[in-house]
């Protein structure tokens, strides 16, 4: 567990997604993450698909078990006043916490900020619900998928003339964990320089909006939402995803200049776009897009994308295949990396092939030092070894329901 986060040990609170996509970042990092789980209650991803070889079960989702990976799992029932002393004492010997429930839900556990620091005076504690701690809307629930149409996402995705559409996946979740992750490392840069631990309050909500604040000031400076334009955006043309030869393949291409746009005339073979009046600069070319990417298409249904991408890169201009997830897996940049895709052994599903850390660190060793835990694993190690209980005690909480 070697990493730049050594030592660190986290009392992670969260379910779902975004919650545990901010505590995977800092288990990727080498800190110790202890997920608290109860089988009274089991986590919602324990319970989504895909299944590996079809067969469900809590522990086998591959779902959870890759937002997962890295960490400690115990079972501590939160609605028992033994529990909630247990996570005291698990709170006392962390540096941080993070939880994603609605709204007040962990004070009204006993279990908030300010109940906590009681027993970890610069605990650095997060608290990422969908909409924040103050405000009307605080105590409502929320799910990532809520988060891109409330942040105003929706209204940019779609097709000229049509209505908002959604970005093909629960966008709010990931973005809010990253979020975290990145003000939990600013609190622990604070408390190295200080001593100070402090609350953090974060709305996934205004993660969200935090992506595209271009479209807000367009609204501000012109006094208009941004239009819908399917793959188009205002200062690059063309810029979309064009149909290649074969079933279902794509490539995109994307111009950032006059000078990459005469590139890519060349590259087709067809100079002569490049003097076309319609095409010359992007004002000429956004007002004839139809025409533009009508040409293009002409040129792209007549070769295999992978072609496309070398001979466009070759010449200066941006452009990739459209990948399929089995392209993706197989796609030999990503390889040639060596360690994005991480196989490690799981207790129930075997060795199966996760996602892993995008960044690498020069001076210290980073990784994903075991597959995600099955819920309970841990017990032992969390209640025995740093807690100090005896067989009998775990076994005595384990019977009344305590450890469930």
């Amino acid at each position: 567990m070697a990493g730049p986060l050594q030592g660190i040990r986290v009392a992670d609170f969260s379910w779902v997604w975004a919650g545990p996509m901010c505590t995977m970042q800092l288990a990727h990092m080498g800190a110790e993450v202890i997920r608290m789980e109860t089988t009274g209650r089991v986590c919602t991803l324990r319970m989504f698909p895909p299944w590996p070889d079809g067969q469900p079960g809590p522990n086998r989702s591959g779902y959870f078990n890759q937002y997962s990976q890295g960490k400690r799992s115990i079972t501590l029932d939160l609605q028992n006043p033994e529990g909630k002393e247990i996570a005291k004492r698990i709170v006392a010997m962390s540096d941080v916490a993070v939880e994603n429930f609605a709204g007040g839900i962990i004070d009204k556990l006993g279990l908030g900020y300010e109940n906590l620091k009681q027993v970890k005076p610069d605990l650095v504690m997060i608290s990422m619900s969908g909409y924040g701690q103050v405000g009307p809307d605080s105590a409502f629930v929320s799910y990532g998928p809520a988060q891109v149409p409330l942040s105003g996402l929706s209204s940019l995705t779609g097709y000229a003339g049509e209505g908002p559409m959604h970005v093909g996946m629960s966008y709010g979740d990931p973005n809010a964990g990253l979020h975290a992750a990145f003000a939990v490392l600013a609190a622990l840069y604070h408390r190295d320089e200080t001593g100070e631990g402090q609350y953090i309050d974060m709305s996934q909500w205004e993660s969200s909006m935090n992506v595209i604040g271009d479209a807000f000031m367009h609204q501000v400076m012109n006094g208009e939402a941004p239009t819908r334009d399917g793959s188009r955006v205002p200062h690059m043309s063309p810029h979309g995803v064009f149909m290649c030869a074969g079933e279902d393949r794509w490539v995109s291409i994307a111009c950032g200049s006059d000078d990459e746009w005469r590139a890519l005339a060349s590259a087709m073979g067809r100079d002569d776009l490049a003097d076309d009046a319609r095409f010359k600069t992007l004002s000429d070319r956004k007002a004839n897009e139809d025409d533009l990417e009508m040409a293009i298409m002409e040129w792209t249904l007549q070769a295999d994308p992978d072609e496309i991408t070398e001979k466009l890169q070759a010449a200066g201009v941006a452009a990739y295949t459209t990948l399929m997830n089995k392209e993706v897996l197989e796609n030999p940049q990503i390889a040639a990396v060596g360690d994005f895709w991480v196989e490690k052994e799981h207790p129930e599903v075997g060795v199966r092939r996760h996602a892993g850390m995008p960044y690498h660190f020069s001076d210290t060793k980073a990784e994903v030092w075991r597959a995600a835990p099955t819920i309970g694993q841990d017990n032992d190690y969390v209640y025995g070894e740093l807690l100090g209980m005896s067989a009998e005690e775990i076994a005595d909480y384990t019977a009344r329901g305590v450890f469930k």
